[in-house]
């Protein structure tokens, strides 16, 4: 007998939901990418960042060039990762693998510096110094050279193809792939010889690896500075995301006044008489043209921003022409914004009301706060700045103590020793003497306690004793074999050191050796 009973229709309860990922109203992952034209801008921020650009341009390009004598055993590029010794030099200092621990080091160095400048003046590094702000500068410097300023490249972009626009477009390419070329070209040369390595490029007769490289780089650099732009500082780069950590009420960032800007008029002599509450802002967008993002600073603070500062040059030059005073748009903490919107609006009981802000004659009341450069030194900045620096002196300190010489031993596993035919034990060893310095070196290889152990080193002859002097080889390790005899006393393990010392005894290393003989060796 069927025991099951369908339900009454009308005692189902009814929800009311839209399938918003239904098949039909599924939207595209990714919106197709809105074209900005950032206008050229003129001022102070904009000076300050044509210097920034020629500074770390130069370097880049320029660095693998620069010459550093360390005489006739050493490469004399003065900065140098050279992958086949496994060595990186920069100008006196040369770090060796095992040192790695001071890249550890400046990695850490760069993110305590980068969260020490996001704190002081947000996100500074992005809008100046970052490699993909100063690439995107130098290819918009290529685009207005070739097409014009914002509103000709518009008209170019929306227009139809011609042979003039083909013209522009291929030269503007061209040079942006010549400049990606030379991108990748420029990293190159940090990894071996430059001046060789360019002959070697242009006769065809570099390795394989060189040529990837520079086709991947000149790529990277075409697409990312040339096509993606600020797409990649939105969608590609995490400090957007994180910066937000690192911001605090006192933290500099462009902010748009608008306790000052508010109400916003482009025809403010009209509103005014009317009897209209008018602010500074004339609605004229020049922040908006500028931008290299693409975005409105007038709607606060937003993730795309990278403080360039381009638009407080903008406003500032309109400021100008309309006989106000800048700083519309400037760098301002969110403490200092949040007083001076307070005093505009009563404690937020109205609207922004200008009269409360300015005096008769136009210019600010005293209570109106403005930038004081000492509270950049809080203990937020000050504990970033005391870590950053006690890691590089700490860096610097070891760099100027560290030993030169080095000695590693590796003990023969097969056979663990031997008995020689008058019934003394002999143990052998593999001697790794580093000389880290590049210059040839005499080396005292000595045997320190043991007493009754001497040591032979058979390329050096056949005579045992307890000291050897060794001509190590400059900036490689010199590999030696030695053995170490000595008569059987009943212990089974014994320990000793092998010293080297150089000659002007500046540099000393120690290592201890266990010496295996019968009965309780493992």
């Amino acid at each position: 007998m069927n025991l099951y009973t369908a339900p009454d229709p009308k005692e189902v309860e009814r929800v009311n939901v839209e399938p918003v990922n239904a098949r039909r109203n599924r939207r595209p992952l990714y919106a197709a990418r809105k074209k900005v034209f950032p206008k050229r801008a003129e001022g102070r921020f904009r000076r300050f960042k044509w210097i920034v650009m020629l500074i770390t341009l130069g370097i880049y390009y320029l660095a693998p060039w620069i010459r550093w004598d360390r005489g006739p055993y050493a490469p004399d590029q003065a900065i140098l990762v050279d992958l086949a010794s496994k060595r990186f030099f920069f100008f006196f200092i040369e770090i060796w693998p095992q040192e790695f621990y001071y890249v550890a080091g400046l990695l850490v160095m760069a993110g305590f510096g980068l969260f020490l400048v996001t704190s002081a003046v947000g996100r500074a590094w992005c809008g100046y110094a970052c490699p993909q702000t100063v690439w995107v500068d130098l290819f918009l410097v290529v685009e207005r050279a070739i097409e014009g300023d914002r509103n000709a490249r518009m008209k170019l972009d929306a227009g139809p193809w011609s042979f003039d626009k083909i013209r522009k477009r291929v030269l503007k390419h061209s040079i942006w792939l010549v400049i990606g070329v030379a991108t990748g070209g420029a990293w190159i040369f940090y990894f071996a010889d430059a001046p060789t390595l360019l002959h070697s490029l242009l006769a065809g007769e570099a390795p394989a690896v060189a040529y990837a490289t520079v086709a991947i780089l000149a790529s990277t650099t075409y697409v990312l500075g040339g096509l993606m732009r600020e797409q990649v500082c939105t969608y590609m780069c995490p400090w957007p995301r994180i910066q937000g950590a690192m911001l605090d009420e006192n933290s500099l960032v462009v902010t748009y006044n608008d306790w000052r800007g508010e109400q916003r008029s482009r025809h403010a002599k009209k509103a005014q008489a009317m009897g209209e509450v008018v602010g500074d802002c004339v609605d004229c967008n020049a922040c908006v043209a500028v931008c290299p993002m693409g975005i409105d600073i007038r709607d606060g603070q937003q993730m795309e921003c990278i403080t360039c500062a381009l638009c407080i040059d903008a406003c500032d030059g309109v400021m100008d022409k309309l006989g106000k005073p800048r700083g519309l748009i400037a760098y301002a903490t969110l403490s200092e914004y949040s007083a001076n919107m307070a005093l505009a609006t009563d404690g937020g009981r109205t609207a922004v009301q200008p009269a409360r802000v300015r005096n008769a004659d136009g210019t600010f009341v005293d209570a109106v706060r403005h930038f004081n450069w000492r509270i950049i030194f809080r203990p937020r900045v000050v504990f970033y700045a005391v870590v950053w620096s006690a890691i590089g002196l700490a860096m610097l300190a070891h760099l100027s103590m560290r030993e030169r010489l080095e000695l590693n031993v590796l003990h023969d596993r097969n056979p663990q020793y031997v008995l020689e035919s008058d019934g003394s034990i002999r143990n052998g060893y593999t001697l790794r003497i580093l000389n880290m310095v590049p210059k040839p070196r005499k080396i005292e290889l000595r045997l320190i306690g043991m007493e009754d152990a001497t040591m032979r080193i058979p390329e050096f002859g056949v005579k045992d004793t307890r000291s050897f002097i060794v001509d190590a080889s400059p900036d490689v390790a010199n590999t030696l074999k030695v053995f170490v005899t000595r008569k059987q006393t009943g212990v089974a393990v014994n320990e000793f050191l092998f010293s080297v010392e150089d000659a002007d005894h500046s540099d000393r290393a120690t290592y201890r050796a266990a010496f295996n003989a019968p009965g309780e060796v493992k």
